[in-house]
């Protein structure tokens, strides 16, 4: 191929796809130029179009899926459908919620609980705001971790009307004392049933209950309005909250947009989220429209799965239900700092720039160069032959800007393109076909995502 003239579209295209999916190739990203790019936005909003991933192979191949006590398990199958799905907004999105609702398994210490739960993050996640937060008030793994089935009509516990206030919904300052014990009060009877170990270890999943005979049905003034509330009828009133919708257009904005906020355009969304009756997907819409996030391009730091999936599938790897070392994958997000499924605290994982701290990036930096580095791996191989189609030989900054549009139109910062060229030592033109334009290839893919600039997206 010529000198690569990087396409406006194909960088947007990028942009979007590393931030509404997991990333893609060039030849991916070229073959949505048939569409307009708020086309290519409608096709990932609408997840519905596309089936979600056949996974009987996957079970029958690794024997793993028989302990589903096991989370790696879990982590390893929400993996492969980041790397794989159709619908990836679903599974980015659910990854989302995932870190506001943060819910572990080294506290609930039941996989199919959690399990459970990260599918009703990926049922719901798109859809309306309020009947997520119903749905994860009645999560058995939610009512287990904030300790939701303590919580009586005769013996509050204010753990999970807390953490519904709290970090779920509208934030600290927007709501009082009194308001925590009334929303407890409004919650009691919601529990879950008793898990019962199955022999010789391990447990079966849970389900939620409803005692009525356990709630609290006296009268409760909660944010001003006065009632015989229940839960739902607390979360309706939440959800009418503006410090509700500047709430849920802060996270937004923080995981799909930038690590620095921006007061105006959070005002925007949180105005989209009453617009919309607090349909998610129809706020994504909104977002990947508006210039503030077609202009942050590289201004958010990957999260560990976002690296090792966006990397994978560079790379063309774990494609298919048959490659080893699925389960490896998901250990690789633990040692960046992000275990699936099992967050540190209550307030999920301090995100952004803490993602790149001295020990974490090391593991990031490892992790991207040995697979991308990898000559023989089919997304690797597929670049180097489009890099080659028609070229004898090609200079060493042509080199760096073929596998730069490559891997998704990537940027390099010119400090950091000089000393890509100083690790390279080359100053002629490079013959395609021989041993040093492979050595050379393999070392500038490598460079390149050890540089400082592809660990954001």
């Amino acid at each position: 191929m010529a000198t690569v003239q990087i396409s406006n579209d194909i960088a947007l295209l990028g942009h979007l796809i590393r931030r509404a999916a997991f990333g893609a190739s060039a030849s991916r990203l070229e073959s949505l130029q048939t569409m307009s790019y708020q086309q290519v936005v409608d096709e990932l909003i609408n997840v519905q179009k596309y089936p979600r991933l056949e996974e009987d192979l996957l079970e029958r191949y690794h024997i793993q899926h028989a302990d589903e006590e096991n989370t790696r398990w879990s982590a390893a199958r929400w993996m492969y459908r980041m790397i794989n799905s159709e619908r990836p907004l679903e599974e980015k999105t659910a990854l989302m919620w995932h870190g506001v609702f943060a819910t572990g398994y080294a506290k609930v210490t039941n996989n199919p609980m959690m399990r459970t739960h990260y599918e009703m993050l990926r049922n719901q996640g798109l859809g309306s705001f309020r009947d997520l937060l119903v749905a994860l008030s009645r999560d058995p793994a939610m009512i287990y971790w904030l300790d939701q089935q303590m919580n009586h009509s005769e013996a509050r516990n204010e753990n999970f009307g807390r953490e519904l206030l709290e970090l779920f919904s509208m934030g600290i300052g927007n709501y009082t004392e009194d308001d925590v014990k009334e929303c407890a009060r409004a919650f009691t009877g919601w529990t879950k049933s008793q898990t019962i170990p199955r022999y010789p270890t391990g447990f079966y999943n849970s389900e939620f209950i409803y005692r009525s005979e356990d709630h609290d049905d006296g009268v409760k003034t909660f944010l001003g309005e006065t009632g015989r509330f229940n839960g739902e009828d607390i979360i309706d009133i939440i959800v009418r909250q503006p410090a509700t919708a500047r709430f849920v257009a802060k996270e937004i904005y923080a995981f799909f947009v930038s690590d620095d906020g921006d007061e105006s355009a959070i005002e925007e969304i949180a105005q989209v989220y009453f617009d919309s009756n607090y349909v998610i997907s129809d706020i994504l819409q909104y977002v990947f429209n508006q210039n503030f996030f077609k202009d942050a391009l590289f201004k958010k730091v990957k999260s560990p799965p976002e690296l090792v999936a966006g990397t994978a599938i560079i790379a063309g790897r774990y494609r298919t239900p048959y490659e080893y070392g699925l389960t490896d994958m998901s250990k690789k997000t633990t040692s960046m700092g992000q275990e699936l499924l099992n967050p540190p605290t209550v307030e999920g994982w301090h995100a952004g720039r803490e993602w790149i701290d001295s020990s974490y990036l090391v593991e990031r930096i490892n992790f991207a160069s040995e697979m991308i580095g990898n000559m023989e791996a089919p997304g690797v191989y597929e670049m180097v032959e489009r890099i080659t189609d028609g070229l004898k030989e090609i200079s060493p900054d042509e080199l760096l800007d073929a596998c730069l549009y490559e891997m998704g139109s990537l940027i390099l910062k010119d400090n950091s393109r000089a000393i890509i060229f100083e690790e390279l030592n080359l100053d002629n033109n490079i013959q395609c076909d021989s041993d040093e334009f492979r050595e050379a290839t393999a070392q500038i893919l490598r460079l390149i995502v050890s540089s400082r600039e592809y660990q954001f997206c």
